[in-house]
C-alpha cells in the first residue's frame, strides 16, 4: 500500500511559477513509476508527465513541454513537478499517481492516487 499526499498548490499569476511536491509512504518508492496529472471539473483527467523508478526516464505532454519539469528524490520519497510559465488555463486540481513498474499514460493504469492540489493562475 502506497499513500500519496500532494502540497504546493495555490493561487499564482500568469507567467509565475510553482513546484508541487508528492509525498510517498512505502520502503519500496523507487520500483513505483510516478505521474503527474490534472482535472478541469467535467473533463477527464488528464496525463501531463510521467517519471520513471530510477528517475531517468521522463514524459512530457505537448501542453506542458518545455514549461514544466518532473523530478523525483527516492531518498526522500517525494516526487516533485516544477511549473514555469503558468498560464490561465493551467488552473486544475492537480493529482500525483504511482504504478508499479513502468509508466504508463493512461490514468487506470495508476494503482495509487492522493487526494489532489488545487492550482489556481489568474490572468
Amino acid at each position: 500500500q502506497v499513500q500519496l499526499v500532494e502540497s504546493g498548490g495555490g493561487l499564482v499569476q500568469a507567467g509565475g511559477s510553482l513546484r508541487l511536491s508528492c509525498a510517498a509512504s512505502g520502503r519500496t518508492f523507487s520500483s513505483y513509476a510516478m505521474g503527474w496529472f490534472r482535472q478541469v471539473p467535467g473533463k477527464e483527467r488528464a496525463l501531463l508527465s510521467t517519471i520513471s523508478g530510477s528517475g531517468g526516464t521522463t514524459y512530457y505532454a505537448d501542453s506542458v513541454k518545455g514549461r514544466f519539469l518532473i523530478s523525483r528524490d527516492n531518498a526522500k520519497n517525494t516526487v516533485y513537478l516544477q511549473m514555469n510559465s503558468l498560464k490561465p488555463e493551467d488552473t486544475a486540481v492537480y493529482f500525483c499517481a504511482a504504478r508499479s513498474g513502468t509508466a504508463h499514460d493512461l490514468a487506470r493504469a495508476y494503482e495509487y492516487w492522493g487526494q489532489g492540489t488545487q492550482v489556481t493562475v489568474s490572468s
